[in-house]
This record gives C-alpha cells, structure tokens and sequence, in this order.
C-alpha cells in the first residue's frame, strides 16, 4: 500500500537533501576548508582517533596522522582533532537530534505507534543499550589485544554509535509490531521493552566476560548500585519538592517526566561518583570528562569553591544539580495542550530528552563499573 507524502514529509526530505548536498559538494569543492576544517575536525577525527586509542589525529591536506602522546599534539601542525566532544560537535548532534526526531515522527505515524508514554517506557533498554555499547569500546581499548579493531569499532563510538542503536532500535520496533500485528502479542511494547533487554543483556554478558578473561577489566559494582541509589533518591527529593510546590510542572507529562528526571539524575549521579571518588571506590585513579559541559562544571568548581569544601564533596557535584535543574525545567514546558495536538511528537521529543541524559549516564556508570 502507497501512502502519500504530506507537505511536512516533503520539506524534511527537501532539507535534508540540502544538507547532504552542501556537505558532500563543499567537502568535495574545499576539502580543506569544508571536510578538514569541519567535518572531519569536530566529526570524524575525533572518531578516528579514539578508534585507534590515540591521543589525536592530525589532518595535513588529506593525510591522516595518529599521535599517541600529549606533548605531540600540542606540537602538532596541522588541524588535531582529539578523542571525546566539543562545543561544536556538540551543538552539531543536538541540532542532527532534533532534525532526525521530526524524521522518526512521520515513520511512527505511517507505523501507526508510538502515540502513548508507554512507547517511552518500552524503549527505556534501548538506551541503557546506547551507554553499555560504548562502554564496551573503552572496554575494547583497555583488554590486551583489541576484540574489536578499526572499522568495526568505530560503530561503538559517537556519533557512529547513535546510529547503531538506532537501527537496532528500528529492527525491533519492526519485528515487535510484526508481533503484535501478527497476533502473537496484544500489543508492540513489551514485546519491545523485552527485546531492548535482550540486547542489553547480552552487552553486559559480554562485559563480564572480559572480567573473567583480561585482567585490565574488573568488576566495582558498587558504582552501579550507589548511581541508582543516589538518582533514586534525589529524583523522589524533587517529585516531592514538585508535587507539593509546582504540582503543574509534571501536569503534562505524569511519571513519564519523573522518569526522565531519573534519567538525567543517572546522569548526575555517576559523574559525581566516577570522577571525584573514583578511588575511594575501588579505582585505580579517578575518571575525567568526557564532555565540554561537565568539564566546564567541574572548572568552575575548583576555582571559585573553597578547597576545604571540595576537599570533602569534590568539584562534580554542582552537575548533578545542573542536571535536575534543568530536566526539571525542560518537563515543565510539556504540558496536556501540547500531547493532545500532536502526541507521537511530544512523546518521542521526551524519549529524546530521557536518552541525552540517560545514555551518557549510562556509560559514565558502567565504565567505573568495569574499570574501564
């Protein structure tokens, strides 16, 4: 059956044609300027050296150099991308993010699902799948002898990894629909939720294989029960807080919106405790940002608190108060007027903003978990 293209369908397409052509002409007209200067700098350098567990890559005209040493990249000439997320590259996924969603919304509504929270709920493993996926990459640059080499790895890092999953994600959505509309199952989403078990499981069997296998992979489960512990904790401090002094901020959304404050308190949660008590919890050192933002949190901190403070709550945990400052906030402008005229939208932008939290949180957790 033929379904025909809607006005909105037609401009996404148009847009993103448009993109993909100025990138791919621009990268082919200047590919100094356009792919070396952007595209491969702040996208695929960044990639590229972490693929290969390298401290930099260097672009010169076309060739590619990888650096293994900090002094060497400081010294290097030519453009150096690094390992990790920057402001651009950032701002860059946010802005891809909230492109590909309005995409995804027109594929749900030919789907005929995703118009209720439940959606929301059934692709809760999904993104814990996202985090446990990436943590088997710094797992990967940590065993003797890599499981995975470059190519294949570079589905494992970001933003390569964002599509992995969503292709993963989109198979089981296929097949779990199939099932429902086959008659095997009253409906797609636990058919769904249990499938995104299925793959996280299996990532967190195959992690704990390495334990069992390389020495340079441990097991600190401790992590992983103090980061849900402490985003329990402080998500029921402020559904309290809301219910009883700003019941109109979770008016729209019900528990959905307090599960994506857990997911962003996850996120919190196990930066505090991987970066600044790392070692009193059975690291070898400390973990570091991975991200600009928390980096930035953490600067801030050291400088202008007092050292006799930080000396007892670290410099993390203002993030963690960022975080729930902020999906707090991002909840309260969801409200009933908006899932009524458009529900799949309002539910896939939560699932959105549940996975920018939840996801990084995630791995932060996991990789103190393992070590890694």
């Amino acid at each position: 059956m033929r379904f025909p293209e809607s006005d909105a369908e037609r401009a996404w397409s148009v847009a993103l044609a448009v993109a993909l052509v100025a990138l791919v002409g621009g990268s082919l007209a200047f590919p100094n300027r356009v792919y070396g200067g952007f595209v491969w700098h702040y996208f695929w350098g960044p990639v590229y050296a972490d693929a290969h567990s390298a401290s930099c890559a260097v672009w010169n005209g076309g060739a590619q150099t990888l650096l293994y040493g900090a002094s060497e990249c400081a010294a290097a000439s030519g453009i150096v991308a690094e390992p990790g997320y920057t402001l651009v590259s950032e701002a860059g996924y946010a802005l891809t993010l909230v492109f590909m969603v309005i995409g995804v919304v027109f594929l749900l509504r030919r789907l005929r699902v995703g118009e209720s929270y439940s959606f929301l709920y059934a692709l809760f493993p999904f993104m814990l799948l996202g985090g446990a996926l990436r943590v088997v990459e710094d797992a990967n640059d940590a065993v003797t002898g890599a499981f995975v080499s470059y190519p294949l790895n570079a589905l494992l890092i970001s933003p390569i990894i964002y599509f992995t999953v969503f292709f993963v994600t989109l198979a089981s959505l296929l097949l779990a629909v199939w099932l429902a509309r086959s008659g095997y199952t009253d409906g797609y989403d636990r058919p769904l939720f249990a499938l995104g078990a299925g793959w996280l499981a299996l990532t967190l069997a195959y992690l704990c294989v390495l334990v069992v296998v390389d020495a340079n992979v441990a097991f600190h489960p401790v992590f992983t029960v103090l980061t849900v512990v402490i985003a329990g904790l402080v998500t029921a401090a402020d559904y309290w807080l809301l219910t009883r002094y700003a019941p109109d901020v979770l008016s729209g959304t019900g528990f959905a919106g307090v599960v994506v404050i857990f997911g962003h308190a996850i996120d919190g949660a196990s930066n505090v405790l991987g970066l600044d008590f790392g070692k009193e919890l059975g690291l070898a050192y400390d973990l570091y940002p991975k991200h600009p933002v928390n980096k930035f949190v953490v600067d801030v901190t050291s400088q202008y608190v007092p050292a006799s403070v930080t000396q007892v709550t670290g410099d993390a945990w203002p993030f963690l108060l960022l975080k729930l400052v902020a999906a707090t906030f991002v909840i309260s402008l969801f409200d009933d007027q908006m899932y009524e005229e458009n529900p799949r939208y309002t539910v896939l932008l939560l699932v959105a903003v549940l996975a920018v939290g939840l996801g990084p949180g995630t791995r932060d957790m996991l990789r103190a978990t393992f070590g890694v």
